[in-house]
């Protein structure tokens, strides 16, 4: 079989990262897989230690090109390991995109799909001082602020990484350094999805809770239809495509926050490049990019 290109899947021992690496490997694409076990790499994105060594055995199994990444592991909201969640889901991306850069930026209009959440605009009570202290890399400061609000640490803890990682690639992924190297980096925001993790909900004392999530489509989505969703974003569709979020979530987002977006942009704190945008130009201006 002819290998098209070669591709990093984190999580891609079960639910939407297996489904992904399994699509990919049918299309004839090479899948190094990272995963706690039944993986190519096996390691802990828990720890910082595992976290490097899992970006180190990437870049020698890519002989350091890689033509695009899925940062599909992470944690759910399990509560008392509120630490964990926010290391997997925010460092357990970051630190291993910025490790990769380089290989991105050696292959063509690389591809980058992050995991997100619907998670970001529908739970309360999240901390803004906790998403501020993870974009600057504080797990610890992040973990302190996120146990202030007992009885739903879980729950905010894993909202909190997730609108985390989600603002570092809108931020970054419309940078000199990523958009501008030509890689494109986007994110696909999840809502409750049949995988083991919403298996295991079901099956406890939080099913209840779990299900009277409102879904206005009224069904779970499923690993397949994410996968789908994943290989179109990391096709030449998406060449066009810096910094998106693209909702997957049965309509739970736009039900809850139909009139929250879009909105007008606030004239407080426009940039300075959008201004020059309604100016008049001088003679014989020409916009380049």
């Amino acid at each position: 079989m002819t290998v098209n290109g070669t591709y990093v899947v984190t999580g891609s021992a079960s639910g939407m990262g297996a489904a992904v690496a399994a699509a990919l490997r049918a299309d004839g694409h090479a899948v190094i897989g990272v995963d706690l076990r039944d993986a190519d790499v096996v390691a802990d994105l828990s720890t910082s230690a595992g976290r490097r060594a899992a970006a180190d055995e990437v870049l020698g199994r890519s002989d350091g090109i890689l033509d695009g990444a899925v940062l599909a592991a992470g944690m759910g909201p399990a509560a008392g390991r509120e630490r964990m969640i926010v290391e997997v889901n925010v460092l357990g991306v970051t630190e291993l995109l910025e490790a990769w850069r380089p290989a991105l930026a050696s292959a063509e209009k690389a591809k980058v799909v992050v995991f997100g959440s619907n998670s970001t605009t529908v739970t309360p009570l999240v901390p803004r001082s906790a998403v501020r202290r993870l974009l600057n890399g504080d797990a610890e400061g992040a973990t302190r602020a996120i146990r202030r609000r007992r009885g739903v640490t879980g729950p905010v803890a894993y909202a909190s990484s997730k609108i985390a990682v989600t603002q570092w690639c809108r931020r970054h992924g419309t940078s000199p350094e990523w958009a501008g190297s030509g890689i494109r980096v986007n994110v696909i925001a999840p809502g409750p999805v049949m995988t083991p993790m919403l298996r295991s909900q079901l099956d406890g004392p939080e099913a209840g809770r779990v299900r009277s999530f409102p879904i206005p489509v009224r069904e779970f989505g499923t690993s397949e239809q994410l996968a789908s969703w994943v290989k179109l974003m990391l096709s030449p569709a998406a060449d066009f495509m810096a910094g998106a979020v693209v909702t997957v979530d049965g309509g739970t987002d736009a039900l809850i926050r139909s009139r929250a977006w879009p909105s007008p942009l606030p004239l407080r704190g426009v940039p300075r490049l959008l201004w020059s945008m309604y100016r008049a130009p001088k003679d014989g201006q020409v916009a380049r990019y």
